[in-house]
């Protein structure tokens, strides 16, 4: 998995829009996919994209599982 942000946004904490990638296992600098869900943390003002290659797709369990070592901290809920 990678973590990133989208270059020119600005998200609630006032910093670039951040980006978890799934399903890519090699450093990525650069990266063209698609959104299929948003992490909205409920307790932070920092939601995530989740972002995969077209027509891959990875159940809510899975998008937790992968993302855990960052949102454990926080409380959210999965937006698709």
């Amino acid at each position: 998995m990678n973590y990133g942000y989208i270059p020119n946004t600005i998200s609630g904490d006032g910093e670039e829009l951040d980006a978890y990638v799934l399903g890519e296992h090699t450093p990525l600098d650069e990266f063209k996919g698609k959104v299929v869900a948003i992490i909205h943390r409920t307790n932070d003002d920092d939601d995530k994209l989740v972002v995969m290659k077209e027509g891959r797709n990875y159940s809510d369990d899975q998008i937790r599982a992968l993302t855990e070592f960052q949102e454990q901290y926080f409380d959210s809920i999965i937006i698709r």
